[in-house]
């Protein structure tokens, strides 16, 4: 067996029989080498090793430290619900009168002849009737979408998948903010993309990051969250948003922007009402109605619609029929509008019950927002509070989650606010409150 491999395997039986303890510091590289009686370069590939693992996760600045948890988990965050009772992570908006309101949008797809030309395939055009639909659907503030422009997924990620692998080239690089959508990364990863972090400060993606990007090797486009920015809840004033349309010109750069959630803020247009010629606009019914039953959107500007079409053929992401015609009678009837006036309403309650029973600790969030970013106390780092609360059945995000640069993760976690009912999200706030109070060491295994 390889040396390192041989003294990896050591480290691991020391956590297992917890003579290493979670949150535990491992010595520098250096010194570990001395105690162990390794070269330097074996001592860094059993680092790597570790880490490769699961049981270990370096912090830049800080060291290498026990992870509170075992093996993360193959799948990535945000893609299945945890286990926990309490789910903190994926985040569906639901409300009581939603199942009553849909049901009655669905009458008429009972007659035969209507539900036999639902069940048909449909392509990503869908139909004039659907694309009329979804344009008023994704219309926001004064921008609003030419129908002739819109093409159909199975659901938003798929939308995302079609723009990046239309956009971007396999070993091509994609710019995203720093802190992005989880899923963003496992995409850009199966299609081999590279994903590019970008600096961020409180008004979104700063403009000179993308030059300096774009200047160590060219980006193909560039993945943007404008409103309602996940996981940190930021909306780009209209400042930042006209500087970065110019600096995204002079680069000649195309931009996908994901607007899943700016249905909670929809007095801002999008970047598309700025720079429609190199904006590809992605979204999606799920968090506007329910997660069951779902269609992506993509508004493409000409030069660009072939390659979104032709990727969405290629990966196998058309629509269903079905959810199609379901979607466009839904948004005929005024259901969408009426949910997500419901959703919005259910919303501000949800915020009011964080200010209450957090109050004092240091979140980032909006009052139309579905989730909110913790900076944890200095005493806590992220995977050791995600460890706690699970002992608590309360299942929460790290921020290594949202990270484009795995590096460099702050110790903060995100609360997705919007699944729970309200009774089991006060009682999950309340005992993360206590939890962030009495600090790591009441908390770790014994």
């Amino acid at each position: 067996m390889d040396d390192y491999r041989r003294v990896a395997d050591a480290v691991a039986a020391e956590i297992a029989a917890g003579r290493l303890r979670p949150g535990d510091r491992l010595p520098p590289q250096r010194r570990f080498a001395r105690d162990r009686g390794v070269a330097p370069s074996t001592a860094a590939r059993v680092y790597r090793e570790l880490a490769r693992r699961g049981l270990t996760v370096g912090e830049v600045g800080r060291g290498t430290f026990v992870r509170a948890t075992g093996h993360p988990s193959a799948a990535p965050a945000l893609s299945q619900p945890p286990a926990q009772p309490v789910n903190l992570e994926l985040n569906y908006p639901v409300v009581p009168e939603q199942a009553a309101l849909l049901a009655e949008g669905l009458e008429g797809l009972l007659r035969a002849d209507v539900l036999d030309a639902a069940l048909r395939p449909v392509g990503a055009t869908g139909t004039a009737r659907s694309r009329t639909a979804a344009a008023r659907l994704l219309a926001r503030a004064d921008w609003r979408p030419d129908p002739d422009r819109v093409l159909f997924t199975g659901n938003g990620r798929q939308a995302i998948s079609a723009a990046v692998a239309a956009l971007v080239p396999p070993g091509g690089r994609l710019g995203a903010e720093e802190l992005t959508y989880p899923v963003l990364k496992s995409l850009a990863g199966r299609l081999g993309v590279t994903v590019v972090p970008l600096a961020m400060d409180e008004a979104g993606v700063r403009p000179e990051s993308l030059a300096d990007a774009h200047r160590t090797a060219p980006l193909h486009a560039v993945y943007l969250q404008p409103a309602l920015h996940n996981p940190l809840s930021l909306t780009m004033p209209p400042g930042r948003r006209t500087e970065l349309v110019v600096a995204l010109r002079r680069l000649d750069v195309p931009v996908i922007e994901d607007a899943i959630w700016a249905f909670l803020y929809d007095d801002v247009p999008p970047l598309a009402a700025l720079a429609p010629e190199r904006t590809v606009v992605v979204d999606s019914l799920s968090k506007r109605l329910a997660p069951g039953l779902t269609v992506g959107f993509a508004v493409v500007p000409d030069a660009l619609a072939p390659a979104v079409e032709a990727a969405v053929r290629s990966g196998g992401w058309s629509p269903s029929g079905y959810a199609l015609e379901a979607a466009t009678r839904w948004q005929s009837a005024g259901t969408v509008d009426a949910l997500v006036r419901a959703k919005r309403r259910e919303v501000e309650h949800r915020q009011s019950l964080v200010r209450h029973d957090l109050s004092g600790f240091a979140l980032r969030t909006d009052p139309r927002s579905c989730f909110c970013w913790w900076d944890l106390p200095p005493a806590w780092r992220a995977d050791l509070f995600v460890a706690a609360a699970a002992r608590h059945g309360i299942a929460l995000t790290p921020a290594s989650a949202f990270t484009a640069d795995p590096h460099r993760a702050p110790h903060a976690v995100r609360l997705g606010l919007a699944s729970p009912p309200r009774e089991v999200l006060t009682r999950a706030l309340r005992t993360l409150a206590g939890l962030a109070r009495s600090g790591p060491d009441a908390h770790l295994p014994a």
